[in-house]
């Protein structure tokens, strides 16, 4: 079997600002870190914003402080494109509401999900709740109403409310106007 053949590249891979994001979410310093590794704060710098390769040594030995695997800085990020023309419509119930689920449906931390709600659409006429922990709602156009046991928010464009998913509630459109929501639901909450 013949190899094929594969031109290098010569396109520099950035790295750095992977190692930065990672020092950055451990709370790190440069200052710690060229401490810890024996580099010096200038090199780390230097490395963090792409203008010089470490060595191998030196990523094996950055790489060991930070607690990460060298081939992590290597991965492409996992990136879902979600166009609103093909977002899957859904339907968690009401009436005169297309909700489109505009996350990837394989996304487990958060789901987002865009509601046309048309004039005098409503949520059940029951109180339920979504299966997360959390839930925001952010009104893109028109007004909206959001219902809890003793409380009732009047929201306008522009507004967000935020609240505990599993809060019985329920929804409407009180005018003769259409309203676009933003819901998200953190995390996604599980389709029985």
């Amino acid at each position: 079997m013949k190899a094929l053949p594969v031109e290098p590249t010569n396109a520099p891979v950035a790295i750095g600002s992977r190692i930065r994001a990672e020092r950055q979410s451990q709370r790190m310093t440069i200052e710690q870190v060229a401490e810890s590794t024996g580099l010096t704060k200038g090199f780390l710098s230097r490395v963090e914003r792409d203008l010089t390769s470490p060595s191998v040594a030196s990523l094996v030995t950055l790489c060991q402080v930070l607690s990460i695997s060298i081939g992590d800085l290597f991965l492409d990020p996992e990136i879902h494109l979600t166009k609103l023309s093909g977002a899957p419509r859904i339907s968690l119930g009401g009436e005169g509401i297309n909700e489109r689920l505009l996350t990837a449906r394989s996304e487990r931390r958060l789901q987002m999900i865009r509601a046309v709600i048309e004039p005098h659409g409503r949520g059940e006429d029951e109180l339920y709740s979504v299966d997360c922990e959390v839930e925001t709602l952010h009104v893109i156009e028109g007004r909206f109403e959001l219902v809890f046991s003793n409380e009732r928010y009047e929201l306008e464009a522009g507004d967000t409310v935020t609240f505990p998913g599993r809060e019985p509630h329920t929804w409407v459109n009180p005018t003769d106007v259409r309203a676009v929501i933003l819901w998200t639901l953190v995390p996604a909450a599980s389709h029985g």
